[in-house]
């Protein structure tokens, strides 16, 4: 047997891989590592596919300065400035997305944080979206309070997104107005509050891959379930503008060993699924089992519709998946 064979057969009775394993599958070739990826997704996770769509609901002059950000005010890029989005506003694109057959949908604003004028607003576009239309909500509103993470259950929220970003060792070289430990803090705040965690990261910004891996590790320690994936799609005007583009093999690579290290997630293709030829077909063939649909906060994607065409086509099945 094969080293990827082996460590998925171990991994589909039950077993947790070690950071040393999982560097050595990295490296293993990628058909048969992507292969048995697949088959660990579909003895965990059947053909249960989760598809979200997302509103920028406050756009640019963000304090924080993460290197990859067309939002941050401390880069000089293109992205709209404009404050938190209206109720009525928020309401009007969930119609819309509701009508073309999202079924869950998420909220997301630029800056450090909300204040609580601001959760209150998103707590009341939260409750008419729920009523309205009936999608499930999730919010990434960035470092929020246990008693904010509150609120938001309260109003119907279903589902708190806090990116990781990278590792604990390679997030100074990221971001320096916030630490990795904030990051955790306000993962563990929602958790209290009663919320699932959807919290990935970004690759492609430099990091090695012990730093892939180390992120993952600390996914799989703090329970969480739902993992975006996103490639870098440089930006004009950020500091990492210059940074190559990862391949689709490297892509692949990547969300196949995340599915041998967190074998029962939803491993969601997330940015950068725009640069991709075959708009991550063969991602989705590789251990992946949700996605972000329509546009990303800054940059386009692909149409609801033409993705739901896909998943069909490749024997999924779409519906919000609970954590």
């Amino acid at each position: 047997m094969s080293y990827a064979e082996t460590l998925a057969s171990e991994v589909m009775n039950g077993y947790s891989i070690t950071k040393g394993e999982a560097m050595k599958l990295y490296h293993e070739p990628l058909e048969e590592l992507c292969s048995k990826a697949d088959e660990i997704r579909k003895k965990f996770c059947a053909d249960k596919f989760d598809v979200c769509t997302i509103i920028n609901g406050k756009s640019g002059r963000c304090s924080e300065n993460c290197k990859f950000c067309a939002q941050s005010a401390h880069h000089k890029t293109n992205a709209e400035n404009y404050p938190l989005l209206s109720p009525d506003e928020m309401l009007g694109k969930a119609r819309h997305d509701s009508s073309h057959g999202a079924v869950h949908y998420g909220i997301v604003t630029s800056g450090r944080n909300l204040t609580d004028d601001e959760v209150d607003r998103v707590c009341e576009a939260v409750r008419r979206i729920r009523a309205e239309t009936g999608l499930s909500v999730c919010v990434s509103l960035g470092l929020l309070t246990e008693e904010q993470y509150r609120r938001l259950k309260s109003a119907g929220v279903v589902r708190v997104h806090n990116n990781l970003e990278t590792s604990e060792r390679y997030f100074p070289q990221v971001c320096t107005t916030h630490k990795f430990s904030d990051k955790v803090a306000a993962i563990k705040a929602a958790r209290r509050a009663g919320l699932p965690i959807c919290s990935g990261g970004i690759f492609g910004i430099g990091e090695s891959v012990g730093d892939r891996i180390d992120m993952a590790l600390s996914l799989r320690e703090l329970g969480v379930k739902n993992v975006p994936v996103n490639m870098l799609n440089p930006i004009q005007g950020t500091p990492l503008a210059l940074n190559e583009v990862l391949g689709e093999s490297e892509l692949r690579r990547i969300i196949a060993v995340y599915r041998f290290i967190l074998p029962d997630a939803l491993i969601r293709l997330a940015g950068g699924r725009g640069l991709l030829a075959d708009r991550g077909r063969r991602c989705f063939e590789s251990g992946a089992n949700a996605s972000i649909s329509g546009n990303m906060l800054t940059t386009a994607g692909y149409t609801l519709e033409s993705d739901m065409k896909m998943f069909d086509e490749l024997g999924f099945k779409v519906g919000y998946c609970d954590d």
